[in-house]
């Protein structure tokens, strides 16, 4: 390892949750591409927001253009796009914000990682699982990227020709077919409220 020694901050984390008036965490939302992650992260984001809560909203859109943008999508570069992510959310949530990440992750072992770099920090992580049917999503399909895979312009295109492994026990599971985007954040936020979180 390099020569490197951890330096803590002058703030402790119960002095810092004190001070902002909530407890920082990380909330979790994995499902297949156009599954509803980032609409209700989104909303969820602006939610928390009007309820002057400090949020934060991590996808695609603001990590693959920036901290993630000399990744591809094959399994190694995918797997250090999430271990990038888990530690980036891992530093929102210990600054007190509640961290809303939006990704497919498709394979357990990297949202176990994520899982435990936030539990060895003594920080919150709330799996999400964002589920609809394979059919749904394809139904969907705004950026047209299953109708690629299907016809084999993507490779290595989650639930078409890689493999998504569907978290066994979220905190939360939100079936997008049947709820709302409105009720999924209102489900995600008074799991917050529960837990004492905001």
């Amino acid at each position: 390892m390099f020569n490197i020694t951890f330096h803590p901050g002058s703030v402790g984390p119960s002095e810092r949750a004190e001070l902002l008036k909530q407890k920082g965490a990380t909330i979790w939302l994995t499902g297949l591409s156009a599954s509803g992650k980032s609409t209700i992260a989104c909303a969820l984001e602006q939610h928390l927001l009007h309820l002057k809560k400090h949020a934060y909203r991590l996808d695609g859109d603001n990590i693959r253009f920036g901290l993630c943008k000399d990744l591809g999508f094959d399994e190694k570069s995918r797997n250090e796009n999430i271990r990038r992510i888990g530690e980036v959310s891992k530093l929102f949530a210990d600054s007190t914000c509640i961290a809303i990440t939006a990704f497919i992750s498709p394979y357990q072992k990297d949202r176990d990682a994520a899982r435990e770099m936030h539990i060895k920090a003594s920080l919150p992580f709330i799996e999400v699982f964002v589920d609809a049917p394979l059919e749904v999503v394809e139904k969907r399909d705004p950026k047209g990227l299953y109708k690629k895979a299907r016809a084999g312009e993507i490779k290595d295109f989650t639930g078409i020709s890689a493999p998504y492994e569907a978290p066994a026990n979220p905190e939360i599971h939100i079936n997008t077919a049947e709820t709302e985007v409105a009720e999924s954040v209102k489900i995600i936020t008074n799991y917050l409220i529960e837990k004492g979180y905001i």
